[in-house]
């Protein structure tokens, strides 16, 4: 029974998901998060493929989460400690072991070191059947061929997407080629999810977190995080990551960016909403920050 069952390892380069992962979210026709639980189905079900075995003989030992974090005395300023405690809740549901560095002057340093290291030594220890690295950077070659030497099989969730930002900007995320062509099952997740014949099928919709209704979301009181320099507005419309809303005290409309959205998800919001914001400005004039959905709304 031993010999039939894979042992599959999963490594998360953190910011590199998140990055994918918003794509999803307010960017793509999608408008949803990837999920966790439907990605690692969706893993047992490949390796199955791949390997020749049964899905109930491919059993996912170990998960690992690398990412950069910010204190959280700089996580409260920035008004991000919640969303980010969200987040961790999950990982904890899944039994997802994390791992985090601080980040330097906003910048993440020796996560991808860290990532290697860790997964190069319990591959040697637990002589894992497959090693899967979500992770795009070619700095991960030297790792997918260290642990080819251990008869470990990788493989690789990548993902090659285009799209513009809230400014203008044209923004591109590509997989490193040299490291598909290391590994021994490349994935272009991209591909598969916008492929006509199956994006529609269970695999592909599992690999996104379901919609919920306006009466299930959940919400932080604004009222416990309001300042004085708050007002509030209404939505009046919202598209790809950002939004607009009217001020209840009259004046320009403003925009507001997804990450600003502070105590609910982007996706969540619905036109006519209310809300509380404090002004802000951006490359293109004055806009909202700090959007807080009013509770009961």
């Amino acid at each position: 029974m031993d010999e039939k069952l894979a042992r599959i390892a999963v490594f998360y380069d953190g910011n590199y998901f998140f990055h994918v992962s918003n794509y999803y979210a307010y960017q793509h026709t999608r408008k949803a998060r990837i999920s966790i639980s439907g990605l690692h189905s969706f893993i047992r079900k490949k390796v199955a493929e791949f390997e020749g075995t049964e899905e109930k003989y491919c059993r996912i030992v170990d998960v690992h989460y690398f990412r950069g974090r910010l204190s959280a005395a700089e996580a409260q300023e920035r008004d991000i400690l919640y969303s980010e405690r969200i987040f961790h809740d999950v990982l904890i549901r899944e039994g997802v072991t994390t791992h985090f560095l601080p980040l330097r002057g906003g910048a993440e340093k020796g996560i991808d070191v860290w990532l290697a290291l860790e997964a190069f030594e319990l591959a040697m220890h637990k002589h894992f059947t497959v090693l899967v690295l979500i992770a795009g950077d070619g700095d991960y070659i030297p790792l997918a061929r260290k642990l080819n030497t251990l008869g470990t099989r990788v493989m690789v969730l990548g993902w090659d997407f285009d799209y513009t930002d809230a400014n203008g900007d044209k923004r591109s995320t590509k997989t490193s080629q040299g490291l598909l062509e290391e590994v021994t099952y490349p994935l272009l997740l991209n591909d598969i999810i916008d492929d006509r014949t199956r994006r529609n099928t269970a695999l592909i919709n599992d690999l996104f977190i379901q919609q919920i209704g306006k009466n299930q979301r959940q919400v932080l009181p604004a009222s416990a995080v309001k300042t004085d320099a708050s007002e509030s507005g209404e939505i009046l419309k919202l598209t790809d990551g950002y939004g607009f809303l009217k001020p209840d005290r009259g004046g320009e409309n403003l925009f507001f960016f997804h990450a600003e959205v502070q105590n609910t998800d982007f996706n969540s919001l619905m036109e006519s909403d209310k809300v509380t914001f404090e002004r802000g400005s951006n490359v293109k004039g004055e806009c909202a920050v700090s959007v807080y959905l009013i509770e009961n709304t």
